[in-house]
């Protein structure tokens, strides 16, 4: 494929017509794919990166929440830590203050919210240690020694964000192949419509000796360039925009953008869209010469 795109022939290029609407459609149409590639590409990375950084963080950490009576609080707040600093698997535990508690509760019930006016459950902390701890266990001995301790182990909210992170991995690829798909369909429509503007062009070839293979290259070597060039802007203006996003990787919405190795797809996207581009122009060629013989 390379050295046939590369491989510059003069006569073959002034079969093609270097200007017109099919060159302004195949570089508008590989522009505007690329650039969707990049950023479906982008989307879809960094929410992976989120959701798996989430589930990172949640897997070991570990909550208790103290339902009781505001006399009973502190002391089984207390009797809860004992439990945990001699339960094995368990790296620290700490009694969240007041106002951590309200940090917590502010965006849903805004900053005023008066928490020691209200029957808010005691929140502690639990940091496990990579071996982590028996989860059965921990919950026997919270009910036998502290009745009003509920130990959350973020399990259901793991789930979640797993199957999402799967998702939406597979919804990026699947948005690729639309957009192959796209501009497959939109490079065939401008090699027909090109093909079928230069039918009298090819009549004289062939009765001068030309060959179906060498007209064939001719367009197929044009609009794989067209389509490698169109692509190749699209995908740094995706790439400029990317980085003008927020660069917040705390957000839900902001950290958007590629990473190491992942740098190497906006080099690709390029790349695989003349691929694509040189296969359809290939079989639409293919098909018109042999509608024209």
């Amino acid at each position: 494929m390379a050295r046939a795109v590369l491989a510059r022939d003069a006569a073959a290029d002034r079969v093609v017509p270097p200007a017109g609407f099919t060159v302004r459609l195949t570089l508008l149409a590989a522009a505007a794919m690329a650039f969707l590639a990049v950023f479906a590409l982008a989307l879809s990375l960094a929410a992976g990166r989120i959701a798996s950084r989430w589930g990172d963080e949640l897997a070991r950490s570990s909550t208790i929440r103290i339902s009781a009576p505001a006399e009973e609080a502190d002391a089984q707040t207390a009797a809860a830590i004992r439990v945990l600093e001699t339960t094995p698997g368990i790296l620290s535990a700490r009694a969240l203050s007041d106002a951590e508690q309200q940090a917590l509760l502010e965006p849903w019930f805004g900053p005023d919210i008066p928490i020691a006016d209200l029957p808010v459950p005691r929140l502690i902390e639990v940091v496990e240690t990579e071996d982590g701890y028996d989860g059965v266990g921990l919950r026997l001995r919270l009910s036998a020694e502290v009745p009003g301790a509920v130990l959350d182990d973020h399990s259901r909210w793991r789930r979640p964000l797993v199957t999402s992170a799967a998702r939406l991995r597979l919804l990026g690829w699947v948005s690729i192949l639309l957009i192959a798909a796209a501009t497959a369909a939109m490079v065939t429509l401008a090699a027909h419509a090109a093909l079928a503007a230069n039918a009298k062009v090819i009549t004289v070839l062939r009765l001068v000796g030309a060959t179906d293979n060498y007209i064939a290259g001719a367009f197929v070597r044009r609009f794989t360039l067209r389509a490698l060039t169109g692509a190749a802007v699209g995908a740094v203006l995706a790439v400029v925009a990317v980085l003008l996003l927020p660069g917040d990787s705390d957000g839900v919405l902001t950290g958007v953008g590629f990473q190491g190795l992942g740098w190497v797809w906006p080099v690709l996207v390029p790349l695989l869209i003349a691929m694509v581009a040189f296969g359809a122009t290939q079989a639409a060629a293919r098909r018109v010469l042999e509608g024209l013989s």
